[in-house]
Protein backbone atom coordinates (compact mmCIF):
# COMPACT_ATOMS: atom_id res chain seq x y z
CA UNK A 1 0.00 0.00 0.00
CA UNK A 2 1.41 3.34 -1.08
CA UNK A 3 -0.11 5.15 1.87
CA UNK A 4 2.17 3.21 4.21
CA UNK A 5 5.20 4.40 2.23
CA UNK A 6 3.95 7.99 2.37
CA UNK A 7 3.18 7.62 6.06
CA UNK A 8 6.69 6.29 6.74
CA UNK A 9 8.37 9.06 4.75
CA UNK A 10 6.25 11.69 6.47
CA UNK A 11 6.81 10.28 9.96
CA UNK A 12 10.59 10.10 9.48
CA UNK A 13 10.61 13.64 8.09
CA UNK A 14 8.49 14.86 10.99
CA UNK A 15 11.00 13.53 13.49
CA UNK A 16 13.91 15.22 11.69
CA UNK A 17 11.96 18.45 11.20
CA UNK A 18 11.08 18.59 14.89
CA UNK A 19 14.75 18.18 15.80
CA UNK A 20 15.93 20.70 13.20
CA UNK A 21 13.33 23.30 14.15
CA UNK A 22 15.01 23.82 17.54
CA UNK A 23 18.27 25.11 16.07
CA UNK A 24 17.95 25.43 12.29
CA UNK A 25 14.46 26.62 11.34
CA UNK A 26 15.39 27.26 7.68
CA UNK A 27 16.60 23.68 7.25
CA UNK A 28 13.40 22.37 8.80
CA UNK A 29 11.35 24.28 6.25
CA UNK A 30 13.63 23.13 3.45
CA UNK A 31 13.27 19.49 4.53
CA UNK A 32 9.49 19.89 4.67
CA UNK A 33 9.45 21.24 1.11
CA UNK A 34 11.78 18.47 -0.06
CA UNK A 35 9.57 15.74 1.42
CA UNK A 36 6.51 17.35 -0.18
CA UNK A 37 8.22 17.33 -3.57
CA UNK A 38 9.30 13.70 -3.13
CA UNK A 39 5.74 12.67 -2.34
CA UNK A 40 4.43 14.56 -5.37
CA UNK A 41 7.05 12.95 -7.62
CA UNK A 42 6.07 9.49 -6.37
CA UNK A 43 2.44 10.31 -7.25
CA UNK A 44 3.10 11.41 -10.83
CA UNK A 45 2.44 7.92 -12.22
CA UNK A 46 -0.95 7.77 -10.54
CA UNK A 47 -1.80 11.29 -11.63
CA UNK A 48 -0.94 10.41 -15.22
CA UNK A 49 -3.29 7.43 -15.02
CA UNK A 50 -6.06 9.65 -13.64
CA UNK A 51 -5.62 12.07 -16.52
CA UNK A 52 -5.90 9.16 -18.97
CA UNK A 53 -9.10 7.89 -17.34
CA UNK A 54 -10.70 11.34 -17.27
CA UNK A 55 -9.73 11.93 -20.89
CA UNK A 56 -11.31 8.62 -21.90
CA UNK A 57 -14.50 9.39 -19.98
CA UNK A 58 -14.69 12.88 -21.48
CA UNK A 59 -14.37 11.43 -24.98
CA UNK A 60 -17.15 8.93 -24.26
CA UNK A 61 -19.37 11.70 -22.91
CA UNK A 62 -18.46 13.90 -25.89
CA UNK A 63 -17.17 16.68 -23.68
CA UNK A 64 -15.10 19.24 -25.55
CA UNK A 65 -11.36 18.75 -24.92
CA UNK A 66 -11.00 22.44 -24.04
CA UNK A 67 -13.28 21.99 -21.04
CA UNK A 68 -11.34 19.01 -19.76
CA UNK A 69 -8.05 20.89 -20.21
CA UNK A 70 -9.51 23.79 -18.22
CA UNK A 71 -10.56 21.44 -15.43
CA UNK A 72 -7.04 19.98 -15.24
CA UNK A 73 -5.51 23.47 -15.19
CA UNK A 74 -7.89 24.57 -12.43
CA UNK A 75 -6.98 21.51 -10.37
CA UNK A 76 -3.28 22.21 -10.92
CA UNK A 77 -3.61 25.83 -9.82
CA UNK A 78 -5.60 24.77 -6.74
CA UNK A 79 -3.04 22.16 -5.69
CA UNK A 80 -0.04 24.41 -6.36
CA UNK A 81 -1.58 27.34 -4.50
CA UNK A 82 -2.43 25.09 -1.55
CA UNK A 83 1.03 23.50 -1.53
CA UNK A 84 2.73 26.90 -1.75
CA UNK A 85 0.51 28.30 1.00
CA UNK A 86 1.43 25.40 3.28
CA UNK A 87 5.12 26.05 2.64
CA UNK A 88 4.60 29.70 3.58
CA UNK A 89 2.80 28.70 6.76
CA UNK A 90 5.59 26.25 7.65
CA UNK A 91 8.06 29.11 7.24
CA UNK A 92 6.01 31.27 9.60
CA UNK A 93 4.60 33.47 6.83
CA UNK A 94 0.88 32.71 7.14
CA UNK A 95 -0.14 36.07 5.68
CA UNK A 96 1.93 35.40 2.57
CA UNK A 97 0.34 31.96 2.27
CA UNK A 98 -3.12 33.51 2.43
CA UNK A 99 -2.19 35.91 -0.38
CA UNK A 100 -1.03 32.99 -2.51
CA UNK A 101 -4.31 31.18 -1.86
CA UNK A 102 -6.24 34.33 -2.84
CA UNK A 103 -4.21 34.63 -6.04
CA UNK A 104 -4.96 30.98 -6.83
CA UNK A 105 -8.69 31.50 -6.31
CA UNK A 106 -8.76 34.56 -8.57
CA UNK A 107 -6.80 32.72 -11.28
CA UNK A 108 -9.23 29.80 -11.03
CA UNK A 109 -12.17 32.18 -11.36
CA UNK A 110 -10.73 33.66 -14.56
CA UNK A 111 -9.96 30.20 -15.94
CA UNK A 112 -13.53 29.08 -15.29
CA UNK A 113 -15.15 31.99 -17.17
CA UNK A 114 -15.16 30.29 -20.63
CA UNK A 115 -16.77 27.15 -19.17
CA UNK A 116 -19.38 29.22 -17.33
CA UNK A 117 -20.16 31.17 -20.50
CA UNK A 118 -20.63 27.92 -22.44
CA UNK A 119 -22.97 26.58 -19.76
CA UNK A 120 -25.02 29.78 -19.78
CA UNK A 121 -25.22 29.67 -23.58
CA UNK A 122 -26.50 26.06 -23.44
CA UNK A 123 -29.12 26.99 -20.86
CA UNK A 124 -30.25 29.97 -22.93
CA UNK A 125 -30.59 27.78 -26.04
CA UNK A 126 -32.90 25.46 -24.12
CA UNK A 127 -35.36 28.25 -23.35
Amino acid sequence: MDILVFFGITLAALIFITILRREYEEYAVLLSVLVGVIILLRLIGRLTELVRVFTYLAQKAQVQPDYLATIFKVMGVAYLAGFGAQICKDAGESALGLRLELAGKIIILFMAVPVMVAIFEMVLRLF
